[in-house]
Order: structure tokens, then sequence, then C-alpha cells
């Protein structure tokens, strides 16, 4: 009898599954230059990127939120309200010309595409010179949460980057 129940035990233990357990890291705080198409503007709405390998972060900022204005307080953008925070894996390497073409190239193939769920966008401006102003961008709290509704658990994209603009 008790080989029967050791022999059920070892079945029940092996056959335990984890299940498709996936964390991934997302680490786009060393990628220090953030893309956009055809500069950044303090009027429309904006998309900035980062691209790291086979892999993109795309920030959608909407129109004003960029201001020519030194900031005393940071300006917050909620996520999903307003601005939108996309995570992409593409199937090889991705450039800046993915982003910046009027029609997309065929390859690479975007295989995943997960958009942030909650979370805030925050911009600082600062300037030297009253012409040119720098804008640092810094993602908190960014939940990103897959089809399967699993969540990333190690998020490292605090610090976006930072953009420049000019007065006229």
């Amino acid at each position: 009898m008790k080989r029967y129940i050791a022999c059920a035990l070892c079945i029940i233990f092996l056959s335990c599954d984890d299940g498709n357990l996936e964390i991934e890291t997302l680490d786009f705080d060393s990628i220090t230059a953030v893309q956009n198409c055809g500069g950044v503007s303090v009027t429309t709405s904006n998309i900035l990127f980062k691209i790291n390998g086979d892999e993109a972060l795309i920030l959608e900022l909407p129109a004003e939120s960029i201001k020519n204005e030194v900031t005393t307080e940071d300006i917050a953008i909620n996520v999903n309200e307003s601005g939108s925070v996309i995570y992409r894996i593409f199937s090889g390497t991705v450039s800046s010309n993915y982003f910046c073409a009027d029609v997309p190239p065929i390859e690479p193939v975007v295989t995943k595409e997960i958009t942030a769920q909650d979370g805030i966008i925050y911009i600082t401006t600062t300037t030297q010179d009253a012409v040119t102003y720098q804008h640092t961008i810094r993602l908190s709290g960014i939940s990103l949460v897959t089809e399967n509704e699993s969540r990333i658990t190690d998020l490292r994209i605090n610090e976006f980057g930072t953009v420049t603009t000019t007065t006229p």
C-alpha cells in the first residue's frame, strides 16, 4: 500500500505544471535616444519611441502636453485617458524607418503588442536660454498586461528620456 501511495505522489508531483509562466524584463532605460518623426511639436500630438533591437517602446502624447514653458510642477498625463504607452516585439531588428515611413515596411512584422493599462507619464520642462526647452519624460506605475492577462512584472522603464523643442 505504501508503494501505491508513493507512486501516486510521484506521479502527482511530476505532472504538476507551472503553466507558461513568462517573466519578461523590459530595459529601455539603457537606451538614451528618444526618437520621433519630423520633430517634437508643442501644438500637435507626438509619437515618441525607443528602439532596442527587435523591440520598441512607443509613447503617444496628446496635443499641447509638451509646452515651451518652464514647469514648476510635473505635467501628469494618465495612461489610457489621454496618453498611451505601447510595447512591441518584432520578428527582426526594427529601425526608425518602420515608424516614420508613409507606408510601413512589410518586414519586420509585429509579433507581440502590449498596451499599458495603467500608469502616469510625467513631463518636466527646463530651459537655459528661453529659446531651447528640454522636456524630461518619466513613466510611473506603468502596468503592461498581455492578452493572457499576465502582467509583466520586472518593468524598468522609469526614465523615458529627454526631447528638445525651440521657440520660433
